[in-house]
């Protein structure tokens, strides 16, 4: 269990969320089967997360408009399935996904991993020895110097800007942070602007580090549904649960988002930053993925590109255009809120190696051509995957998004992943459950898998999944009935 509070919801904001359609008796049945029913839904697709503390009986009664012993007996009907459970003195708590290792420790070791197909994260990009050779050369030159530089290099934080300004986005170098990957750039910004019990509304499903990260500091994820062929969908979605929940915070991937693959359109992208200025949610853009389109399709303009500077921030990196071990990230903000971000930045980080700043500089230099050079192998590969799919798993469903480093694929009715996960690492197959990319129950059913290792590799790991699949007995009743076990 997580080492954080558990967050509360209250009786007006549950019983908004239950659909009063679905209530009165639509079947017949009991009116508590019902709420249980509903109940259980809102677990399972994760708009309330696993440790949630439920209202009390009587309070939740009145904002259903119904009796007590109404809602006592759908907690009850709840408590017997294992979906909740009462502590005594406490309340009534959303039980939890299982005792979950961190995201980070999942891969274990890549190095010595047989099939490590958790990460999303590719080879070194070919051109990576020339600009860590030019980075030795010219790091020569600042050995006589103390060897820090607390928001980065100003070439390297120009050299983004410029990769900023050719986006058509006005950017100077004060207006970026470099630090240590993406991931250290979006703990920055979380740890500046969240407070405890701070709402952040995320996508769903969405990038499991994210998750972590949020509720490390106190606050709670809020999820919105994501479907990449309905995105216009997801700018309503998001603008319910921002009346609903009143975050503070957003965490949007707008371009092939993990793991979905989701691109927003140029006016979808639009109307969801001005939703979410008017509701006075500042926006966490994710843009790791930006830059990973394999099919040729035109660049779209950056998220909060249209709408006032304060209300983004923009986090980057050179993780999966270069390579994870080229540790450069950075944070784009107005230079108002970048300052906030720098000074919480500082309290644990000094600076970002040099070395590695000065290959990034090199790269950036030339990036049109490390965008070609990833998108010519990162399009092999995933072709390579797609065909080996549809070959020898025709139960597999999946959209072939024209971005991205991973397929997100909807396992066969009874399957889940987090029981597939579990018999493939028994074959020296490591992947992530579906479940670690939402935030409850939810996505027991979906599988990513990622197309950044070798094709001999990727061979070999479809060869295990099927024979994992073809051996699997899917109980549909059983997986409806129950909540899922979590490797």
């Amino acid at each position: 269990m997580d080492s954080f509070d558990a967050s509360a919801i209250t009786a007006p904001d549950l019983a908004a969320r239950i659909d009063p359609s679905t209530l009165r008796n639509r079947s017949g049945g009991p009116l508590y089967l019902e709420i249980a029913d509903e109940l259980r839904r809102l677990i399972e697709n994760g708009e309330v997360s696993a440790q949630t503390r439920l209202p009390a009986e009587r309070a939740l009664s009145i904002s259903l408009d119904v009796s007590r012993v109404t809602v006592a007996s759908a907690y009850r009907h709840l408590r017997e399935g294992g979906w909740i459970s009462a502590q005594r003195g406490s309340g009534t708590y959303v039980s939890p996904t299982g005792s979950l290792p961190s995201w980070g420790s999942l891969a274990g070791d890549r190095e010595t991993a047989n099939l490590e197909f958790v990460n999303a994260s590719p080879s070194a990009s070919p051109l990576l020895s020339d600009a860590y050779g030019v980075a030795a050369e010219k790091i020569r030159d600042r050995f006589t110097l103390g060897g820090y530089a607390p928001s980065g290099l100003f070439e390297l934080r120009e050299s983004i800007a410029a990769y900023y300004r050719g986006r058509g986005v006005p950017t100077t170098a004060d207006n970026i942070l470099v630090t240590s990957g993406a991931t250290d750039a979006i703990h920055a910004v979380l740890a500046t602007f969240t407070e405890p019990g701070a709402r952040v509304l995320v996508e769903h499903p969405t990038y499991p580090g994210v998750v972590e990260l949020v509720h490390s500091l106190g606050g709670r994820c809020i999820p919105v549904p994501i479907d990449p062929d309905n995105t216009d969908e997801f700018v309503a979605a998001a603008d319910r649960s921002a009346r609903q929940s009143a975050p503070t915070l957003a965490y949007f991937m707008p371009d092939f988002s993990n793991p979905s693959g989701a691109r927003l359109p140029l006016n979808t992208r639009r109307q969801l930053s001005a939703t979410m200025h008017r509701h006075g949610v500042l926006t966490i853009v994710d843009e790791v993925a930006a830059d990973l389109c394999l099919d040729g399709s035109p660049d779209i303009e950056p998220f909060g590109a249209a709408t006032p500077d304060v209300a983004t921030v923009t986090v980057g990196s050179t993780s999966k255009t270069v390579w994870g071990g080229l540790r450069v990230g950075w944070v784009r903000a107005e230079a108002g809120l970048l300052a906030r971000v720098s000074a919480t930045y500082a309290r644990r980080q000094l600076s970002v190696s040099i070395i590695d700043q000065l290959a990034a500089i090199e790269l950036l230099g030339k990036y049109d051509e490390v965008r070609r050079v990833r998108a010519e192998a990162s399009r092999t590969a995933r072709d390579h995957t797609v065909a080996l799919l549809r070959d020898h798993l025709p139960g597999w469903h999946f959209r072939v998004s024209d971005g991205g480093l991973a397929l997100w694929c909807s396992l066969p009715d009874g399957m889940r992943s987090s029981h597939l996960v579990a018999d493939a690492q028994s074959q020296g197959l490591l992947l992530a459950p579906g479940l670690r990319f939402g935030t409850g129950y939810a996505f027991d059913d979906r599988q990513r898998i990622p197309f950044t290792r070798s094709l001999s590799d990727i061979t070999s790991a479809v060869k295990i999944l099927t024979r994992l699949s073809s051996e699997n007995t899917p109980t549909p009743a059983a997986a409806s009935s129950t909540p899922a076990a979590v490797v």
